[in-house]
């Protein structure tokens, strides 16, 4: 297994209420700068909308951006910003303007980065706390699932059971205990049940655990 891949979830964007010709060029500007376009009904991190009558709605469900009408007069800024917007921008505006205020306002937001790991068929999203082997999901306990991401951080790297014990449960590195081994043995269990031809939790005796791909035997079915 190689190592694990740490990628941050891309910020995802709606474009709502906007004339088909600029969003076309908004939504390609946007893709260019390492954004996702939100699909009809799906979750955004960032709602960019017109002044208009579903405003209320669109704050009440991701920050919002509003782009205002041209000629627009300071009430209408001030209405929006009373309606919940979280910033305004007038036309014509920059659209490298946009951008950098995009990520503002997902900087200033409530939602944190949601980090995913990635080893081999293995992904666990931290901010969801979900891990899936192969596309489905397991259902773990919360210190399963903590063991799990802690080993997927550095597959094939082996982690000593004081590390663990300190880094998982928060306990001293001198405590006697099999909670990590059970705990372990628990976790192979249900790594296994979805894929019995892989080892996944490997215990080096006497010093502590990691996580491990496919045998190579198993490479050859």
């Amino acid at each position: 297994m190689s190592a694990a891949t740490v990628r941050q979830m891309s910020t995802v964007v709606l474009l709502a209420a906007q004339d088909a010709s600029s969003s076309i060029l908004l939504e390609r500007r946007l893709r260019d700068n390492g954004f996702e376009i939100a699909g009809p009904g799906a979750r955004a991190d960032v709602v960019i909308a017109g002044d208009g009558p579903e405003l209320e709605r669109f704050c009440a469900e991701a920050p919002v951006i509003v782009l205002g009408a041209a000629g627009d007069e300071l009430d209408d800024r001030v209405l929006a910003f009373r309606r919940g917007c979280d910033d305004y921008v007038a036309r014509p505006f920059d659209p490298e303007e946009l951008v950098e205020r995009i990520r503002a306002v997902v900087r200033r937001s409530r939602r944190p980065a949601r980090r995913v790991l990635e080893a081999g068929q293995l992904l666990i999203d931290e901010g969801a706390r979900v891990a899936r082997l192969r596309g489905v999901a397991l259902k773990l306990s919360g210190k399963e699932f903590r063991l799990l991401t802690a080993l997927a951080a550095d597959p094939e790297r082996v982690f000593t059971k004081n590390e663990l014990l300190r880094d998982v449960w928060g306990w001293p590195a001198s405590m006697p205990t099999r909670t990590l081994d059970s705990h372990a043995s628990r976790l192979r269990r249900k790594l296994r049940a979805l894929d019995p031809a892989t080892p996944y939790i490997d215990n080096e005796w006497g010093v502590g655990y990691r996580l491990v791909g496919p045998h190579p035997d198993a490479l050859m079915r």
